[in-house]
């Protein structure tokens, strides 16, 4: 194989790369929105239950009966913490720091943008210069293969 099927490879790599991470970044979105929303009616609601004085005089599950958009909210926030939410706020950080892992061990890096970067400090080879860096064919395979699932 030779050096420009090999930066052929590298290219698709990185285009693939680049296009999962940008496809994460709207239901991202998304996911802390419905977080940050509903982190803020929980804190609403504890805010109100912990200063009703009637909270003091009843049991404990007569405040939440009292307080039920509070018990909503806290019942909503600990099932989205159950479904993997905190998982689907942080993916394309998980993705990235997972690739940033692997391409180490071929003395290579990549940006916030997914733009593979050699970190060879050899003076004849340029930072961004994608066809100057060379994957076995098999490495890059896999990859791809794996960003597809």
């Amino acid at each position: 194989m030779n050096s420009l099927e090999q930066a052929e490879d590298l290219k698709a790599f990185e285009r693939r790369l680049t296009e999962y991470i940008h496809c994460l970044q709207p239901a991202t979105g998304r996911w802390r929105m419905l977080l940050i929303v509903v982190s803020v009616c929980t804190a609403t609601g504890a805010w109100n239950w912990l200063i009703d004085p009637e909270t003091q005089k009843v049991s404990f599950f007569t405040s939440l009966w009292n307080h039920p958009f509070f018990t909503i909210s806290c019942i909503t926030l600990i099932g989205l913490f159950f479904a993997g939410i905190h998982k689907r706020v942080v993916a394309p950080s998980i993705i990235a720091a997972r690739c940033r892992t692997v391409l180490a061990e071929y003395n290579m890096s990549c940006d916030d943008v997914m733009i593979l970067e050699s970190r060879d400090p050899a003076p004849h080879r340029a930072p961004c210069s994608v066809g100057s860096l060379l994957l076995p064919r098999p490495f890059i395979l896999l990859v791809l293969a794996l960003s597809n699932k």
